[in-house]
């Protein structure tokens, strides 16, 4: 059995020392730009060659994030930073873009190309797409594949397989969230995630708020901790185990680290599963958790994954308060709750809003009974009442523990020993030599007034090698006596001595010659004729929206159906209307056992098919005389990308990403052929796409799809944020969810600037609207794109027409 790869993040320069000390074999971290993480502290570019040179001494690989979409003026500076990673010798790139992945063999030869989980692979044909163009070395799964799914998956991939272990989970799928950008111009797949799965909601069923009692973050999923899951993960051949957290603190990458190290490396010395430890559990509940879970790994239980009691660290549960008499409380002990003990910190668990709940440190701790300081603590103690929860949130003498664990670490303990000739004479420099490099001090030798450089001292003084590669063997004094140099210049001699050793050791690999032509960046191979009329595209989730598109005489639509046996009934009504073209979308997610659901649309023979995700582009790419139109979710940012879905794909043409604003979207028009692209005028935007089942989790008492009652087929269900905004929830064929915006959002303002730019074909997609509404929001948008009216009228009266509000969204300039 091949022993894991373990891989640890860090935000900084504390948490790679951590991590290193714990026993990572690689670390992954980000650069100021590019990196999904931008909240986290990150590396300079002038960290890069010190950190790199640190790793390799310590015998562990650094992998850079560039993690993000790449919009079309950013190419030049990412193809710098390409060639910034090449020079200081990173092992790999986690990479999200696929226009960026495919720079990299040009502009960074010597790194090798792992596959983000932003890339949402999810299944054996959707890693085969992209092998099939890019050289991946590595692929990060998404998380929310189960064990059995990703032991198949390795099972048929050639590619060593990444799948995140521990940490934070995402409720939606990464790469597919939208949220942050639609409700505050903040996107996700820029690195500015503002969180909003972490927010209270009120769930609306049937226009009638549902009494949830304590449950308010329906959308916050437990963390996850595969650790007991170590051995099985093995088993079924994963490469590498991930651990979430560049925005953690040291302390939590030393614990975490550290536990996963242990696990592994039992795993690999007895075969056997191994048990952790009571206290390396409590070391990983006390570092950071929302609950501990094992996540979509062992199978779908969505109450399990997602209770919506908190959305906030918690810690170990202690206890239900019995009495309280202010400064002291009474609290029945929960099993297996840890000791308390003096400036422990606890939170009051009293089912309210998170942000209004009480904390404070312990004064005193008796068995079942704690006192705290009446002033210093804070509290109000009219709010602290019998039955409340209490959690153990913080624990300083464990974090002290931590701290200690990786400041104190010196490096790894195998060695290279050095011996080193030190020779010179006063007025001029001192040299040292060892393995053929001699190094010279940056002063000259001076006459010893009290301490000369005795045999013991230098000794003393280059010997300092903790945290390298190195240990001080035999050491040759050939200096005359009476010689003095200050230790602050035998230090810095000691680190340049150092740095060329690590030099020595490992030489930079040979560096790939520059292109002879710089990076230009492209421009359209063609523009649509002024003359040339746009097209109307529409997106149909229902018989009815569908019936009034087909008798509007809509050249092309595109059929969205919860129940895709329904298409067939699609197609049928198409036949009396053969003006009008029906193409069949694939769901937004495919895993290995669902590729079936691409095969039944196959069978129906469709005109065309709206693919969104990488498995529907494996499955459709050969097939001719299909309409095949490339979906939002396949994240088109830069012409690059474009180019690469088109050809790969066999795509007749594909959408622009929802990420990018006015601007953003005109710069890639001007780079590409814009009629293969097509653009979203008007929306419903998706902000969560997410495995984790709403209807199932609070409105059953199921746990999946086989005994949940289905009530996402019977209730209209919308979710109300903080503001009162409620957004509509809907289920697709694979009983996934994806939260809908409530707010409809229309890119009218831009469509004179966008015809200008050679754009001819716009969608408008529609959610909840019946035949009337439907009728009357394609006549504004018929007018819209004929002529007839302005951007500023049709923004004038399509909220009446819609019963929505309407905001410009993501189309509005940054």
């Amino acid at each position: 059995m091949n022993q894991p790869e373990l891989l640890a993040p860090a935000g900084n320069w504390d948490c790679a020392k951590a991590a290193v000390a714990a026993g990572a074999n690689a670390i992954f971290f980000g650069l100021p730009a590019f990196n999904a993480r931008l909240r986290a502290d990150n590396f300079t570019n002038e960290d890069l060659e010190p950190l790199m040179a640190f790793l390799h001494a310590n015998g562990v690989k650094g992998y850079v994030t560039m993690n993000t979409l790449i919009f079309t003026k950013e190419l030049p500076l990412a193809i710098k930073q390409l060639q910034l990673v090449q020079a200081a010798g990173v092992d790999a790139l986690i990479v999200q873009d696929l226009g960026l992945a495919s720079l990299i063999s040009q502009y960074a030869p010597n790194v090798a190309l792992h596959a983000s989980t932003q890339m949402t692979i999810t299944s054996k044909e959707g890693l085969s797409f992209l092998k099939s163009f890019l050289p991946i070395t590595q692929a990060v799964l998404a998380r929310e594949l189960s064990l059995s799914e990703i032991k198949r998956m390795a099972g048929n991939a050639e590619t060593p397989l990444e799948v995140f272990v521990h940490g934070a989970l995402c409720v939606a799928y990464s790469g597919q969230c939208l949220t942050s950008e639609s409700l505050g111009q903040r996107s996700a797949n820029r690195g500015e995630c503002a969180q909003a799965c972490r927010m209270p909601y009120e769930l609306v069923v049937d226009g009638k708020t549902k009494e949830m009692g304590d449950q308010r973050y329906l959308l916050s999923p437990q963390d996850l901790a595969a650790i007991d899951l170590v051995s099985s993960l093995t088993e079924a051949g994963v490469r590498s185990f991930k651990i979430e957290g560049r925005l953690k603190s040291p302390e939590y990458v030393f614990a975490v680290t550290r536990v996963y190290r242990q696990a592994i490396d039992k795993l690999a010395q007895d075969h056997t599963k191994s048990a952790i430890s009571p206290e390396d559990r409590y070391a990983l509940e006390m570092t950071f958790s929302r609950g501990l879970t094992t996540g979509w790994l062992a199978g779908t239980n969505h109450p399990y994954l997602t209770h919506g009691r908190f959305g906030k660290k918690r810690g170990p549960l202690i206890g239900t308060i019995t009495t309280v008499d202010s400064p002291t409380i009474s609290f029945e002990t929960s099993p297996n709750a840890p000791a308390l003990k003096a400036g422990d910190g606890i939170v009051f668990d009293a089912g309210e809003d998170r942000n209004h709940e009480q904390g404070a440190r312990i004064w005193k701790a008796d068995k079942n009974t704690l006192t705290f300081n009446r002033q210093k603590s804070g509290l109000d103690w009219s709010r602290i009442r019998p039955g409340q929860t209490l959690y153990k949130t913080s624990d300083p003498e464990l974090e002290r523990s931590l701290r200690k664990g990786w400041q104190t670490f010196r490096g790894r303990t195998a060695t290279i020993p050095i011996s080193i000739t030190v020779s010179g004479k006063i007025g001029e420099p001192l040299q040292a030599k060892t393995k053929g490099l001699i190094v010279s001090s940056n002063q000259p030798l001076e006459k010893a007034q009290k301490q000369e450089l005795s045999t013991e001292l230098l000794a003393q003084q280059l010997g300092r090698l903790g945290g390298t590669s190195y240990s001080l063997g035999p050491l040759k004094n050939e200096l005359p006596s009476g010689c003095y140099l200050p230790i602050s210049a035998l230090n810095q001699l000691r680190r340049e001595l150092v740095a060329l050793l690590d030099k020595q050791q490992n030489p930079a690999p040979p560096q790939a010659p520059l292109p002879s032509e710089p990076f230009i960046l492209p421009t359209g191979s063609s523009q649509s004729s002024p003359e040339t009329n746009p097209n109307l595209h529409v997106l149909c989730r229902s018989l009815e929206q569908l019936k009034a598109a087909l008798e509007f005489g809509i050249s092309e639509i595109y059929c969205d159906f919860e129940d895709p046996r329904r298409y067939r009934d699609a197609l049928e009504a198409g036949k009396d209307f053969p003006e009008s073209r029906i193409i069949l979308a694939t769901p937004r997610i495919i895993k290995g056992q669902e590729v079936g659901y691409l095969k039944q649309i196959a069978k129906l023979a469709p005109q065309g098919v709206l693919i969104r995700n990488l498995a529907g582009l494996e499955f459709f790419k050969d097939s001719r005389n299909l309409i095949k139109v490339g979906d939002f979710s396949l994240n088109a940012a830069n012409p690059l990308t474009v180019a690469l879905l088109l050809e790969n794909g066999d795509l007749t043409r594909t959408t622009i990403s929802y990420d990018l604003n006015s601007n953003q979207v005109l710069d890639l028009l001007h780079a590409t052929n814009p009629e293969e692209l097509e653009l979203t005028l008007h929306q419903h935007m998706p902000l969560f796409h997410m495995e984790h089942c709403v209807f199932c989790t609070f409105m059953s008492e199921g746990t999946s799809y086989k005994d949940c009652g289905r009530p996402c087929e019977s209730h209209h269900v919308e979710l109300q944020d903080r503001v009162g905004q409620r957004h509509h929830l809907l289920a697709d064929v694979g009983c996934r969810n994806t939260l809908f915006n409530g707010r409809a959002q229309t890119g009218a303002r831009f469509f004179p600037d966008l015809m200008k730019a050679g754009l001819r074909q716009y969608r408008l997609e529609l959610l909840r609207e019946d035949e009337l509404s439907t009728r009357a929001l394609l006549q504004e948008y018929d007018e819209l794109l004929s002529g007839a009216q302005t951007p500023a009228h049709l923004l004038d009266h399509l909220p009446a027409l819609s019963r929505l509000g309407v905001t410009e969204g993501t189309l509005s300039e940054a």
